[in-house]
């Protein structure tokens, strides 16, 4: 299996969250700089041509364009935190470029985040229509920085309901 994970606005990819998901598939993790264009799903993709993604993860920024990827591809995601309320809804929801596939999502907000308000994110999901299956789970005491721990649990259900 061969998982895109994109990182955050100012954030990269830690050691551990890395070996949590190599446990289920390969990793590509680019690095990527927000400060310029904050959607990049094109540019992202451009660097792995001949790799076909079976999920993708993304957290904050890289939750942003792990959607519109995982829109686009038809592949499953699991989002982290994503501002999707920051963009209008035509760029998230494009054309699908390949074979539509399973592109469930499983989103996750932290109920005291400070930085993506879940609040504007959970409107912005109700204010379309959605073909895709969609979880989204609250957590109440978490911020928008991700422990190990909750995301380990959050990956573990994800691939799970993925692969079986």
């Amino acid at each position: 299996m061969n998982i895109l994970y994109l990182h955050g606005l100012k954030s990269k990819l830690s050691s551990e969250k890395r070996k949590a998901l190599e446990q289920y598939g390969k990793v590509f993790a680019p690095d990527i700089d927000y400060s310029k264009d904050h959607v990049q799903y094109t540019q992202i993709l451009r660097q792995f041509p001949n790799t076909q993604f079976n999920a993708i993860i993304g957290s904050s920024m890289g939750g942003l364009n792990s959607y519109i990827i995982s829109n686009w591809i038809g592949r499953p995601a699991l989002l982290f935190n994503p501002p999707l309320s920051k963009h209008p809804w035509s760029t998230m929801h494009l054309k699908e470029k390949f074979v539509r596939g399973n592109a469930s999502k499983q989103v996750v907000l932290g109920a005291r985040d400070e930085v993506v308000n879940p609040k504007d994110t959970l409107n912005y999901i109700a204010s379309g229509l959605y073909d895709d299956e969609l979880v989204i789970k609250i957590h109440p005491q978490l911020g928008h920085r991700i422990p190990l721990d909750v995301f380990e649990v959050e990956v573990k259900e994800f691939f799970d309901k993925i692969c079986h």
